[in-house]
């Protein structure tokens, strides 16, 4: 089996009184793209935020590269080498869209970042045509462009993707989906929350089922699609 890159092991965490998520498991293994989908309001972005640092579990853990992650400080996190995709996109709408490229690789060599913004630029070729461009200025799949392309200038081992299809044209949902498939098969990890569901499960190689905090399935991406409870909740069989 491979070596799992990232686990979660029994994690709960709270808003308050109101628990989010409730004694999650799961793996993401080095290579590998797994789905973690559900409704809204499962608590699957809140799994993402607290993966990142960005809030904080009441119990459990969660492990990178062997590493325990769970009290880590956000900042640290993207050192290690996760890096995540916000739902929404969150570009820096009065930055140029190089400004924010310039942003996601704070903490890299400042030697790099030409280097590194070609690189995205390669990946990403319609931003070249945006590169002074306001990026409050783009349309919906530019700016979401923007921040796949923001979250990979940390150079990251390990992507979180949260819902990256959210608010799109459905030509634009494809153009993204081929780009996680290009990045797939480079080798990126990833973990996606998308409730696009055909779409998430033919990018994964595994998907989890999250309903009110808990995981209540997980399988290979095939192998859900058929599974009556995915297709009676989620794909409309």
């Amino acid at each position: 089996m491979p070596e799992p890159m990232l686990t979660i092991d029994s994690l709960s965490v709270f808003y308050g009184s109101i628990r989010a998520v409730d004694g999650a498991s799961l793996r993401v293994d080095a290579g590998e793209t797994v789905a973690l989908i559900g409704s809204n309001g499962a608590g699957k972005s809140t799994l993402l935020k607290t993966i990142s640092g960005l809030m904080r579990a009441r119990s459990g853990t969660i492990s990178y590269a062997g590493s325990d992650i769970t009290r880590a400080s956000t900042d640290r996190i993207v050192a290690l080498g996760i890096s995540q995709c916000p739902e929404g996109r969150r570009v820096f709408g009065r930055m140029t869209v190089r400004e924010n490229l310039v942003l996601g690789g704070i903490g890299r060599p400042a030697a790099d970042a030409d280097r590194d913004i070609e690189r995205m630029l390669e990946l990403f070729p319609r931003l070249r045509e945006r590169l002074t461009q306001s990026a409050g200025t783009l349309s919906g799949g530019e700016q979401q462009m923007l921040a796949i392309a923001r979250a990979l200038m940390s150079m990251p081992r390990l992507l979180l993707l949260d819902e990256p299809s959210l608010g799109l044209a459905p030509l634009m949902v494809e153009l993204v989906f081929r780009i996680i498939d290009d990045l797939k098969a480079q080798g990126l990890t990833m973990l996606l929350v998308e409730q696009n569901v055909h779409h998430a499960l033919d990018s994964a190689d595994r998907a989890y089922v999250m309903e009110t905090g808990r995981i209540i399935l997980e399988g290979p991406a095939e192998a859900m699609r058929h599974d009556p409870r995915v297709e009676q909740s989620y794909l409309g069989v």
